[in-house]
């Protein structure tokens, strides 16, 4: 296992993938192959899915590099320097076993993981350096720092909502980044999100209690990922937004994050650590 962060074209990190058949598996080949310093060990996928044996460069609509997708995973972290997981979220508990057996880093994208295996994540990062993103592109982790900066500064006055928009095939709500978000707002007000998070209002639900951090999730069409954070007063809003138009945004900052992985001692980082923010 590669033991600094350095890679070079020379001396490429070898990133393997869980979740190659999915949107973010095929961008993740795609900027993979592209990026110098890294190159692709391997990619997994369920057990009967469609992609098994196929090649995962051709998966992406480029050129074959050799290498198929397979269903043992275990053979993708003893291949890889670092993993990169996108996969779904019932995978997670396994993943996170295996980067602890082979020792083996990982970036983590997955989102919608049950407050078990979040506990397993932080549990996991005891013994191999982890990053655990809901986000990986640079504005939305910015926004998360400005949200939390204006939370901080408002009166506590000022109500505090979530809206977010995935395209039809999401299938977690509210989004990762969304919860990220709203983690963030509650922060900058020291709050805890679970104890004052609404996720839904329907019927009669009486007056918006003071403190609470509300959400709104909207799907539909192809919508790559949109996030505001309204802060609202008296007579003045604050609206404070981010809109990705592709989803090769996201792939090239979890990518960016793993090549930051490599020599980085055991623990659990966020794109954050990655960037410098």
């Amino acid at each position: 296992m590669t033991t600094t962060n350095t890679a070079t074209a020379a001396n490429p990190a070898k990133l393997g993938l869980m979740g190659t058949g999915g949107r973010m598996g095929r961008m993740l080949i795609q900027t993979i192959v592209g990026q110098t310093g890294a190159v692709l060990a391997g990619g997994a996928e369920r057990a009967g899915s469609e992609v098994i044996g196929q090649d995962l460069a051709s998966l992406a609509n480029l050129p074959a590099v050799g290498i198929n997708a397979t269903d043992d995973r275990r053979s993708v972290f003893e291949a890889s320097d670092v993993v990169i997981d996108f996969s779904h979220f019932t995978a997670t508990d396994e993943t996170l076993a295996l980067a602890v057996e082979t020792g083996t880093p990982l970036f983590l994208g997955t989102t919608g993981l049950t407050e078990a295996t979040q506990q397993a994540v932080h549990e996991a990062s005891k013994h191999v350096a982890i990053v655990w993103a809901a986000n990986t592109s640079l504005g939305v982790n910015l926004l998360a720092l400005l949200v939390e900066q204006a939370a901080k500064a408002l009166d506590p006055s000022f109500d505090i909502e979530v809206v977010e928009m995935h395209h039809n095939k999401k299938v977690d709500a509210p989004s990762g980044t969304a919860l990220m978000l709203g983690e963030a707002a509650a922060k900058g007000r020291q709050q805890n999100l679970a104890e004052v998070a609404c996720y839904a209002r329907d019927g009669h639900v009486g007056a918006r209690p003071d403190g609470e951090i509300g959400f709104a999730t909207l799907r539909g069409g192809d919508v790559a990922g949109e996030h505001t954070v309204m802060l609202v007063g008296e007579q003045e809003r604050i609206e404070l937004t981010h809109r990705a138009t592709s989803r090769s945004i996201f792939a090239a900052g979890a990518v960016k994050g793993a090549l930051w992985l490599p020599g980085q001692p055991a623990g659990l980082y966020t794109m954050r650590h990655v960037l410098g923010l």
